[in-house]
């Protein structure tokens, strides 16, 4: 393999020098870089070929479905008519994920931030 490596980048560095890079889309702009710490590591390359592609994997759809029902579940009270409903579908949406070998953290990061704050405050305060 690392003879292919060695052919693509004298290539690269070719293209480099007689400036075959220079005029791309978003040519000295900051890297977008997704978030796919939440991803396993041997389904990164996968997931972000099919994501360029414009195919979402069904496990992604549903951690994005499931982080847009908790930020709607923060923003409303349980008396609201639509806290029960959004509440049972979050739920699924974790159970699914959890089925899937799919990390559910990331929809408690906010909590755990808040328990910490209110413990640093305690212990602040002894």
């Amino acid at each position: 393999m690392w003879l292919f490596d060695e052919w693509a980048e004298r290539h690269i560095q070719q293209a480099q020098k007689k400036g075959e890079f220079d005029n791309l889309p978003g040519y000295g702009k900051p890297l977008q870089l997704d978030d796919d710490s939440t991803v396993p590591e041997e389904l990164r390359v996968g997931y972000r070929l099919l994501k360029n592609a414009g195919y979402l994997p069904a496990e992604l759809q549903d951690r994005q479905e499931a982080l847009q029902l908790a930020d709607l579940l923060r923003g409303i009270t349980e008396d609201d008519s639509r806290h029960q409903a959004i509440s049972a579908r979050l739920r699924l949406l974790e159970f699914k994920l959890c089925q899937a070998g799919v990390s559910t953290e990331f929809l408690r990061r906010g909590y755990q931030q808040q328990l910490q704050t209110h413990f640093d405050r305690r212990q602040n305060t002894k």
